[in-house]
């Protein structure tokens, strides 16, 4: 098969979406078939081909609500005139899918698209765009969602749209077994012995670093250190709040780094109970390490899909809790892997844990060896079963397979 992938930013750029494009490009590529990535041009890509993956890069930036700039007819006559069987959008709201919209109905390959959430849909400013989107989405083959309840499928449902399908996100099972060793303990100077927790995100404003720090500082835990891994996102805002967040609640007069510095490793030291707050940029290699030597996985993120950071963590055998954001409940209920936290969702969509409330299940998690032990075993035996990569990427083979077959039947 000859296949398109479409998405805003791809390697070296790596985010949550890059990382489910780039695992099913090079899976299916493994399998056999031509991919090729239209993408964002990226500065600090040394090749066009990365992993047996092509990669046709345009510059554009924006989306259909807030403007497109660039390359924009380029890239549409590129989707109308390229020899693809298939064309698959990964995410709403980004110009890779909001350019190809419109031009739908020129596209003679089967055409796939993945949502990926809607964040966006109770925004007032996109309305007219999810007006529009209720036609768009009966133009496609397939509409491939990662929940069977969330924003977008209900979406879908709601407007009559066809040709629903649920593939869910998954993490690399080679990637966590086969990483070299590192001492995370031992590389951020902590005790042997001391409990750590583990959060991983970009520095975006959106994925509950204020919220993880807050309910480590009130959770009843001595001896242990909360770890949050992430890079500083454009602007960098969110990194300064992050530090005026850091000081306030830990008590701190001063940091070790300027609040206006890109964060690589500052630390933070708690008064009391031998607590440390640790602001880290790891890189892949580390960070699985992170993953796989923390005793828990704390995420109270403000806004997700299906976030594959759980995915992860299930195949580092770390047992998580979670917010009620994305379709976090059912990925509980796929793998028994962790424990929700109380969470309420604003009008917006956005979901706010419950912080007191939050910081006594994290304190009574972390202190009952058998409840980890046995969500650790759980989620990383329902992972190992149902969401390695490799079993994704050949769900979404025998969806492309069936599509171009039920192709040759129309001809």
């Amino acid at each position: 098969m000859r296949i398109l992938h479409t998405v805003e930013s791809y390697l070296p750029s790596r985010h949550g979406m890059q990382e489910v494009v780039t695992q099913l490009s090079e899976k299916l590529v493994s399998l056999g078939h031509e991919v090729t990535i239209a993408t964002s041009a990226n500065a600090n890509r040394l090749s066009d081909r990365i992993n047996g993956v092509k990669i046709v890069s345009f510059n554009v930036s924006g989306n259909m609500v807030l403007g497109m700039r660039g390359e924009t007819d380029r890239y549409q006559q590129f989707l109308i005139h390229s020899d693809f069987d298939l064309i698959t959008n990964f995410a709403a709201q980004q110009w890779a899918t909001d350019l190809a919209l419109p031009v739908l109905n020129k596209i003679t390959a089967k055409k796939i698209f993945v949502p990926t959430g809607f964040s966006a849909l109770h925004l007032p400013s996109y309305k007219s765009y999810f007006e529009k989107m209720k036609d768009w989405m009966k133009s496609y083959d397939a509409n491939i969602f990662l929940a069977q309840n969330y924003r977008d499928i209900n979406f879908a449902k709601e407007n009559n749209v066809p040709s629903i399908e649920i593939i869910p996100n998954g993490a690399d099972e080679k990637e966590f077994a086969g990483t070299d060793f590192i001492d995370i303990r031992k590389q951020l100077k902590l005790q042997e012995n001391s409990k750590l927790i583990l959060t991983v995100g970009n520095h975006t404003g959106y994925k509950g670093h204020r919220e993880a720090i807050e309910i480590f500082r009130r959770a009843n835990i001595s001896n242990s250190a909360l770890l949050i891994i992430g890079k500083v996102t454009t602007g960098g805002a969110p990194i300064i709040n992050l530090g005026k967040s850091l000081i306030n609640l830990v008590g701190l007069k001063k940091t070790n780094c300027s609040l206006t510095c890109k964060i690589k490793a500052a630390r933070f030291n708690a008064l009391n109970q031998g607590k440390s707050i640790l602001v880290e940029e790891m890189d892949r290699t580390a960070t699985i390490n992170a993953f796989t030597q923390a005793d828990l996985f704390l995420f109270p993120s403000l806004l997700e899909c299906s976030p594959i950071v759980l995915f992860e963590a299930l195949a580092a055998t770390t047992p998580f809790l979670v917010g009620d954001v994305g379709n976090a409940k059912e990925i509980i209920e796929w793998t028994g892997g962790g424990e929700m936290l109380p969470t309420t969702i604003d009008r917006y969509g956005f979901s706010h844990v419950r912080i007191k409330e939050s910081a006594a299940i994290l304190a009574r998690m972390m202190n009952n060896k058998t409840a980890i032990a046995n969500y650790s075993h759980a989620g990383n035996k329902a992972f190992i079963e149902k969401f390695t990569w490799a079993r994704i990427a050949a769900r979404y083979e025998e969806l492309y397979f069936n599509l171009l077959k039920s192709k040759e039947v129309a001809q």
